[in-house]
């Protein structure tokens, strides 16, 4: 993977790489700050969170849809959820 990742940015010299290297990592850097300063790691951190344990409990697409709405303001855990969805399950 390293050769191919190398191949890709036109093997580059070492100086190049470190170049490189610190322009990820800056990139990296003020994509953390930006989260922080907007809607903060965690809500996005949740929110996959969420998709994760819908996606385990197999939950259909209108679940998924009324999950996201109602776990906005809501503490996600995989107890809430399987809870959340058995209630809005259709009766059978």
């Amino acid at each position: 993977m390293a050769k191919t990742s190398l191949e890709l940015l036109g093997g580059p010299d070492a100086k190049e790489l470190m170049m490189i290297t610190a322009c990820v990592g800056l990139a990296q850097n003020f994509g953390a700050v930006r989260s922080l300063v907007t809607t903060g790691i965690q809500k996005g951190h949740m929110k996959m969170h969420l998709l994760n344990i819908l996606n385990q409990l197999e939950a259909s697409e209108g679940q998924i849809v009324e999950a996201k709405k109602k776990f906005e303001n809501h503490a996600v855990s995989f107890a809430a959820v399987r809870e959340f969805l058995e209630q809005s399950a259709p009766a059978r």
